[in-house]
Parts: structure tokens; sequence; C-alpha cells
């Protein structure tokens, strides 16, 4: 058994000279003490830190009105209090937003070399390349 002793070792000043049952004997042999505690975990208990329980966390509400979801901008409000804003005409916004690429994410090889998001895409595949190389190594 990992963790038990079976002996108690006891310290004596006399000399014996007789058997090793005799001495066993007198020692108190098969006492069995715990030289580390390991305790059980109680199973299927949730805990967090000492003896307390685990509270689920919650997400948001999901809005499921349709009149709502086409005219205000849901989830958009970051303040406890207030509304979501109220949707524009598509005239009032930039042209710029609605050519966003809201699709897969290009590749490099798909990307003019003379442009801003083929250098940022460029840096981002080298450091990952870095962190690939790099990851089993100690420092």
């Amino acid at each position: 058994m990992l963790g038990c002793s079976l002996f108690r070792i006891a310290p004596s000043t006399k000399c014996f000279t007789s058997n090793a049952a005799m001495f066993l004997s007198r020692t108190g042999v098969f006492y069995k003490t715990q030289t580390c505690g390991v305790s059980k975990k109680v199973a299927g208990a949730k805990t967090k830190g000492k003896g307390m329980i685990k509270e689920e966390l919650k997400g948001p509400e999901v809005c499921k009105d349709p009149v709502r979801l086409t005219t205000h901008a849901v989830g958009v409000n970051i303040f406890k209090q207030g509304e979501d804003p109220k949707l524009k005409p598509a005239e009032e916004y930039p042209e710029w937003l609605f050519q966003l690429n809201l699709g897969k994410i290009q590749q490099l090889h798909e990307l003019k070399p003379d442009t801003w998001e083929y250098w940022k895409r460029l840096r981002k595949e080298n450091i990952w390349r870095h962190n690939r190389l790099h990851k089993g190594k100690t420092f």
C-alpha cells in the first residue's frame, strides 16, 4: 500500500540479541500509520474552491421577435439601461459598410501583393508558423 507504513519504528536503547519476532512483538507489530494525507473526492459533486458549489453561467436572452430583429440592432447596447438603437435607412450608412467581406477569409495566394490585407495576412501566417515550430521547445 502506498502511503502507509506497516511497522511503527520505536526508539530503543536496549541491545536485542534474541530473535526478530521478539523484537517486532515488543515494538508493536502491524501498526499502520498513515504517512501522507490523501483524501478521496466525493464523486458527482461539482465544487469551486473549498466546499463551495459551482455556479452555472447563464448567457444573454435570445430575442426571437421578428419585428424587433428587423427594426433594431439587437445586442449593440453595451449599457445596463437603455434600448438597442433603431436601424436607419441604407442611404444613411457609408458605402464601405456594404462592401465588407462577410464570407470566407481569403487565402494569401488570392490577395494582391500591393495591398494592406496581403501584408497583414502574411504577418499572421509567419507568426502562426513560428509558434508551430517553437511549440515543443523549452526555454
